[in-house]
């Protein structure tokens, strides 16, 4: 089969495409000829070789096609080896395109249980962007927020995967959502996917900026951060508010107020991707609710991994990137 392999860590230019074996098959695992791979900010970690990943190594975390022992049309859960408790991953959890070999290929190989239905009117392209930022969102928003109708909420980093998806699963439960994006541009389109209002986290004041923006003016129920700000974006929580945290990729390291943070009896929650249950969780969600697919960017062949890759990181695009067999 074709696909794209590292043989060292580094640039771009590391992605190079050509011709392997197809994947080993082990008991209890299924193979799946996809019809397209989606793009994570993960996959450029791998690329880099922050997760040690065995080369020469096939990344790609996020994938859509065909059971090739049923025919049936499927997403593919990037989450592997939960474990047995819902309340956090097991030891042996990892994600698809960190060790095992991943969606940047023709066909992939991955435990059943992270198997799911293809939402019938979704394309190929919406189905392969939806499974990581789909199942991170959930699980960040309902699983460990509990979000519901009527609350408010406020997402950092507005046209990011993460948080264009997070928008598309707060409406569709009801939440009255603000964002703080980076460009007036990526907030107007945020709000095109439902979002009320949004401000820009360039200005200095953001976070009592988008304070202003909540229901009553006092803060939001709800804040997702999923680019590291959380240091900030505190300050726009209402006294007994929720901030769910999920990301790095702007900050590692947090100064905090812990006399102000204990007084305003805040919580925070942190969490990562998700399990086969939050999967379950999102796809009746998607049906029940009709929830919108993520938007997507741009689509390049598989061959063309490495532009892809230079694409993401430019960080313009607003939605996913997508890779076609």
């Amino acid at each position: 089969m074709h696909a794209v392999m590292m043989t060292e860590f580094g640039g771009p230019e590391s992605l190079v495409y050509g011709e392997i074996d197809s994947p080993a098959v082990h008991p209890g695992w299924v193979e799946v000829d996809l019809r397209a791979s989606g793009l994570n900010w993960h996959d450029v970690l791998v690329r880099r070789g922050r997760y040690d990943s065995p080369l020469p190594h096939v990344p790609g975390a996020d994938g859509a096609g065909v059971r090739t022992d049923t025919g049936e049309e499927v997403l593919i859960l990037p989450s592997l080896f939960w474990g047995n408790r819902s309340q956090a991953p097991g030891a042996e959890w990892q994600i698809l395109g960190d060790t095992t070999s991943g969606t940047y290929a023709e066909r992939v190989s991955v435990p059943e249980e992270c198997l799911a239905p293809k939402p019938e009117s979704w394309s190929w392209e919406q189905a392969a962007a939806l499974p990581l930022v789909g199942v991170t969102c959930f699980r960040a928003l309902i699983t460990r927020a509990g979000l519901t109708a009527g609350e408010s909420l406020l997402i950092v980093g507005a046209g990011g995967g993460v948080a264009t998806m997070a928008v598309h699963i707060a409406v569709a439960v009801g939440a009255h959502v603000i964002v703080a994006g980076s460009t007036a541009s990526k907030i107007e389109q945020a709000q095109q996917s439902g979002a009320a209002s949004g401000v820009l986290h360039s200005a200095g004041d953001w976070p009592a900026q988008a304070k202003k923006l909540s229901p009553d003016g006092e803060g939001f129920d709800v804040i997702l951060d999923p680019v590291g700000l959380w240091d900030r974006s505190v300050a726009a929580l209402r006294h007994g508010g929720r901030l769910v945290v999920l990301g790095a990729n702007v900050a590692e390291e947090v100064r905090m107020d812990v006399r102000g943070f204990y007084f305003g009896q805040y919580s925070l929650l942190g969490t990562t991707m998700g399990g086969p249950q939050d999967f379950r969780g999102l796809l009746e969600l998607v049906v029940e609710r009709a929830v919108q697919p993520p938007p997507i960017a741009r689509i390049f062949r598989l061959s063309q991994a490495a532009e892809a890759h230079r694409a993401l990181e430019a960080g313009d695009s607003f939605g996913k990137i997508i890779l076609l067999p």
